[in-house]
């Protein structure tokens, strides 16, 4: 996709680390990197809306991500198309190149190990079906226009090894923004597709998905209708389109006049389940503000809350039964310059090994013009990988 400069990005170990709820979590962050001014990892939870906006999250959080953690990595492999490079606080970058070369394969293998247990629906079909006709109504009244609506598949005491579940995860769905991210007893599987926010020299990227087709690799005929299809949907364009305008409107907040820009609408790409329609827009920061300013404009990022988005995540804490915490948040990285790329987190699999909890939301668009037994089925699609990926697990 447009944008994408590297290939591979890690940050290992914790030199110094902190985390946050919201209240003051943008200044610790904003306090952390200027003390340091190095490479940074970490994630910004959704939770911190509650700092942006006067709202609140009483829901129940099983996962236990904080809402706001970032690291000071101790070593840095940082791979681009024909050059790897390696820095780092601790051991010469030669010793990590050699340790790297000679490091034996890793066994994953886990014989006599016993499948794993279904997961389980947060909700049921039918109060599922239910949450959305109310949800329609809402749009009816002008409540507001679009809502991202999301569902949880959890598993309770449970113990899986969180790389080998990656592993296939990145086999299964192997997208451009997918991650590993680890720390303490927490674990984050992510195999998104999508980009919240890049900054590259004070050019902002966003890439908001709206819009996704099944992908039927056995049948070529019948995937390229569901890609022309796709891109042909009034009701996936306009869907598309509420979220390019609130994400223009997001940036313009922190952008010179004028330079917001939509580079690319309506562009169709191919995943290993499922097509995807996305939109790229741009524009040029305002040397007044800083990148800290553009992250705290259009966080949350507006794919996975709808319009208007204050509105919708009132709605958001009413319908769903669960804190979204790490889920539809972002994961990424700051450079010592400012610059910055997050992903958003869907399509992932969040495990707190302490207290053997698992899960996986999913979630779709619902607007007026949604039909509740797609939108049900279309969140069974977007689950198919993490499901695959558990099973294997479990073998």
């Amino acid at each position: 996709m447009p944008g994408t400069r590297l290939e591979c990005l890690a940050g290992v170990g914790e030199y110094e680390t902190i985390r946050a709820m919201a209240g003051e979590a943008f200044s610790t962050l904003s306090d952390f990197h200027a003390r340091h001014r190095d490479w940074i990892f970490g994630h910004l939870g959704y939770d911190l809306k509650n700092e942006l906006e006067p709202l609140e999250s009483r829901l129940p959080d099983p996962a236990g991500f904080p809402d706001l953690h970032f690291f000071v990595p101790l070593y840095l492999v940082m791979l681009k198309p024909g050059e790897l490079v390696i820095g780092t606080l601790g051991k010469r970058a030669e010793e990590i190149w050699e340790e790297i070369m000679h490091a034996p394969p890793e066994n994953t293998a886990r014989p006599g190990r016993e499948a794993l247990p279904v997961p389980t629906a947060r909700f049921t079909r039918s109060a599922y079906l239910e949450a959305i006709r109310h949800l329609q109504e809402h749009i009816l009244r002008g409540d507001c226009y679009e809502i991202t609506f999301c569902q949880e598949f959890f598993m309770e005491d449970i113990e899986v090894d969180p790389l080998s579940v990656y592993k296939q995860l990145a086999v299964l769905s192997p997208n451009p923004s997918c991650a590993y991210y680890a720390f303490d007893d927490h674990y984050l599987l992510c195999a998104s597709p999508e980009r919240y926010l890049q900054n590259q020299g004070g050019k902002l990227l966003s890439q908001p998905i709206k819009g996704t087709a099944r992908r039927w690799p056995d049948d070529p005929v019948r995937d390229r209708h569901e890609k022309e299809t796709l891109h042909a949907s009034a009701k996936e364009r306009s869907e598309n389109v509420m979220i390019v305008d609130l994400v223009r409107n997001d940036l313009s907040k922190v952008c010179r006049e004028g330079s917001v820009q939509v580079e690319e609408l309506w562009g169709i790409y191919a995943f290993p389940q499922v097509f995807q329609m996305i939109s790229s827009v741009t524009g040029i920061l305002e040397p007044s503000h800083s990148w800290l300013d553009a992250i705290k404009a259009t966080f949350p990022m507006g794919s996975m809350t709808g319009a208007p988005k204050r509105r919708v995540m009132e709605l958001i804490e009413r319908y769903e039964l669960t804190k979204r915490g790490l889920y539809s948040g972002a994961v990424g990285y700051i450079d010592p310059d400012g610059n910055f790329d997050f992903n958003v987190v869907i399509r992932s699999i969040l495990y707190n090994k302490a207290s053997r909890y698992l899960s996986f939301p999913t979630g779709s668009a619902i607007t007026v013009a949604s039909d509740p037994i797609k939108e049900y089925t279309e969140c069974l699609l977007k689950a198919t990988a993490m499901k695959k990926a558990l099973e294997g697990e479990g073998l």
